[in-house]
Parts: structure tokens; C-alpha cells; sequence
């Protein structure tokens, strides 16, 4: 038997699918590594428009037609520059540096115009911001918001356009217009309702893991997260909110320290914080007060947003007594729990969903105010 199954190959085989199994795995790791280097949340792009199609200066020659009069064509449109925000888009990686639309299509004789070139899309992720000179111009926020960034030149008229009653032949033809330049800086800001905020290895990515279906890397060193991950909290009502996890900010950053604090941009939209402070260290305090001046450095009013404080890594030796010197320090609330193991994790849980309603109340207060504004009648006085 052992020998029929050597001849057949059948013995062979168990080795050649785990060896299948093992290169899979590999390839996914590779994959992984890959993506985590791809991210990139800002760009500089240089967008030119098309130039137009000049216009074509020609005379109708045909059988039994000997005075045609002007025959050419006009030119057509240089195509645009459009920036496009597309949901399955994650990265600003494949967005190239320069963008050149394509040119309009010169006129022709017998009266024919030249085609009209095709726009060129950037696509963008969503919640990408554009900039020009440093402020910001518009906000993509929703899937398919769109943008005319560098407008394609006009396509030039031919001399067939000149024709009038004082010039019968005329040859004048004028060539297409040159398209708009412009230079951009593109910024991707994660879109979400709540940000962790955290020293390296403060147990930010194990929350998140904890409290969503998010996988990030979890490590026992710091600076593990280098992007930021977002995880969705589901609710019994069917409510969903989004989480950021951002990566580790330590003192200095804004001297770019560690990995400065440009990626604090990813923060500028969650409506409320949670700073997680670190149990393990001596002073657990000083974490908190670094955290919110790296914030007011960033922007002003970004540490004055709604937040709330959590304690973190309570399962290990002397954690209590720590957090009893940082609820003397600390003028609110704060929430122990042990993201590995899974303590009072519901707690956050419940405390994220109560700054959420207020702020969806809040928002909806004010759109109640701006609509009464808008609907107040103006009186319209006779004499």
C-alpha cells in the first residue's frame, strides 16, 4: 500500500497543501506591510487644464462650387482637472504629482469641429480637504462630491465664424485658449465621531480592538500605530459610531519629536476626545497635561472639545493607587478599565454613546435655528 501511494503521488500531497498554506500566509503578511506603508494623507499636486483646439483657417473646394466660401472649423475644449471623492478610495498613495488634461482637437475643413477632450479625475478619498496658499477651499465630505479644479481652455474659432456681410473669404483663424494652472495641497482628515488620544503604548489600538471590530497592530513597543485606524461601535438601536485611533503623541512633538503631530489632522473632525492615560508610569498626570498642550499648539480650542478621560492597563500591580493620585489631579471623571482583559470596557462604551447624543442634539438644535432664520417673512411695505 505504501508503495501505491508513492507511484500514485497521493502520499505527496498533504506536503504540497500545507506548502500552499504557508506562502498564503506569507503573501497576506506581505500584503498587510505594504498597505500600512502605502497610507498617505497628504499631497502636492500641480493640475494644468487642456489647452484648446485651434481653429482652422480653410476654403470649401467641391464640384460645380466654385466660390465655397470659408470652410473651417472651430477647435475644441481642453479637457478639466476634476478632484473626485470616491468611498473605496483609502489613500492619497496613487495620486501622482503633476496632472496634465488632454488638449482639444484642432478645427478641420468643410466645416468640421474638432472633438472636445475627455476631463481627467483624480479620484480622492472621502473627508480629503483641498488647499490653496495655505487656507482651505473646499471640504470633500460625502461620496461623490466633485470639483472643477484647473478649467480646460476654449477651443479656438475657425474662419467660418468670421464670415459677415463686409468680408465673404476671410482667413483669419484663432487658436485655441491655454488652460488653467494651479497648485494644490491635498490633505486626507479621517472621518469620525470620537478620537483616542494616548502616549505610545498607552493601550489606544487594544480599546479600539476592544470596543469595535477594528483589528489594528498590537504591540509591545512604541509608535506601533503609524495611521490611523477607524473601528464603528454598534449599538442595540442600531446606532453606529466611529472611533479613531490615532497614533502615539509624546511631549515635543510639535519640535517633531517621535512622529511630530501632523497627523493631529486626522482629529480636527471628531467631535469629541478620549484622552487614555497610561497606569504603568509614575506620574499619570503629567500624560494628560502634555496631551492637551500638544493639542492647543496644533490648533487652538482642539483640547476644549468634549472629552473624557480613561484609565488604562488597571490589571496590572499598584494601578490602584495611581489612579487615585490622578482622580486628585484631574478635575472630571475617570473611567478604570483594562483594555486587555476586558474590564469596564462597557463603560466607555456607554460614556461614547452619551457624548454622541449630545452632540447629535446639540447639532440638531442648532440646524433647528438656522431654519427658523430662514424662514422668517419679510414685510413688504405699500405706500
Amino acid at each position: 500500500m505504501a508503495m501505491l501511494l508513492c507511484r500514485t503521488g497521493l502520499g505527496r500531497r498533504p506536503s504540497v497543501l500545507v506548502q500552499v498554506a504557508i506562502q498564503r500566509t506569507y503573501a497576506s503578511k506581505q500584503s498587510e506591510k505594504r498597505k500600512a506603508k502605502a497610507f498617505v494623507d497628504w499631497r502636492r499636486v500641480q493640475a494644468e487644464g487642456g489647452k484648446g483646439g485651434d481653429g482652422c483657417s480653410a476654403f470649401i473646394r467641391e464640384f460645380a462650387r466654385p466660390f465655397g466660401g470659408p470652410g473651417g472649423g472651430d477647435g475644441g475644449n481642453g479637457g478639466n482637472i476634476v478632484i473626485e471623492a470616491y468611498k473605496r478610495v483609502k489613500s492619497l498613495a496613487k495620486v501622482k504629482s503633476i496632472y496634465k488634461a488632454e488638449n482639444g482637437s484642432p478645427g478641420g475643413n468643410n466645416g468640421c469641429h474638432g472633438k472636445n477632450a475627455s476631463h481627467t479625475v483624480i479620484p480622492v478619498p472621502v473627508g480629503t480637504c483641498i488647499k490653496g496658499n495655505g487656507d482651505v477651499v473646499l471640504d470633500l465630505e460625502k461620496d461623490g462630491d466633485a470639483v472643477v479644479v484647473a478649467h480646460g481652455g476654449l477651443g479656438g474659432k475657425g474662419n467660418q465664424f468670421f464670415l459677415s456681410n463686409e468680408d465673404k473669404s476671410p482667413t483669419l483663424a484663432t487658436p485655441g485658449e491655454p488652460g488653467e494652472t494651479c497648485v494644490l495641497d491635498l490633505e486626507l482628515r479621517t472621518i469620525a465621531h470620537a478620537g483616542l488620544v494616548g502616549f505610545p503604548n498607552a493601550g489606544k489600538s487594544t480599546l479600539l480592538r476592544a470596543i469595535s471590530r477594528a483589528q489594528p497592530t498590537v504591540a509591545a513597543y512604541p509608535f506601533t500605530t503609524l495611521k490611523p485606524h477607524v473601528g464603528i461601535i454598534q449599538y442595540e438601536d442600531f446606532e453606529q459610531v466611529a472611533v479613531a485611533d490615532i497614533p502615539g503623541l509624546i511631549r515635543g512633538a510639535h519640535l517633531n519629536k517621535g512622529l511630530g503631530h501632523s497627523f493631529l489632522r486626522h482629529i480636527e473632525r471628531c467631535r469629541f476626545l478620549l484622552f487614555v492615560v497610561d497606569l504603568s508610569i509614575t506620574e499619570p498626570w503629567t500624560q494628560l497635561d502634555d496631551l492637551k498642550y500638544e493639542l492647543e499648539i496644533y490648533q487652538s480650542g482642539l483640547s476644549s472639545r468634549p472629552h473624557a478621560v480613561v484609565a488604562n492597563k488597571m490589571d496590572l500591580p499598584g494601578a490602584s493607587e495611581k489612579l487615585k493620585l490622578l482622580q486628585k489631579h484631574v478635575d472630571m471623571p475617570v473611567m478604570p478599565i483594562s483594555a486587555k482583559e476586558g474590564w469596564d470596557v462597557g463603560r466607555v462604551i456607554s460614556h461614547i454613546r452619551e457624548l454622541y447624543d449630545k452632540d447629535m442634539a446639540q447639532a440638531a438644535n442648532q440646524q433647528g435655528d438656522k431654519q427658523n432664520q430662514s424662514q422668517k417673512k419679510t414685510v413688504i411695505l405699500e405706500w
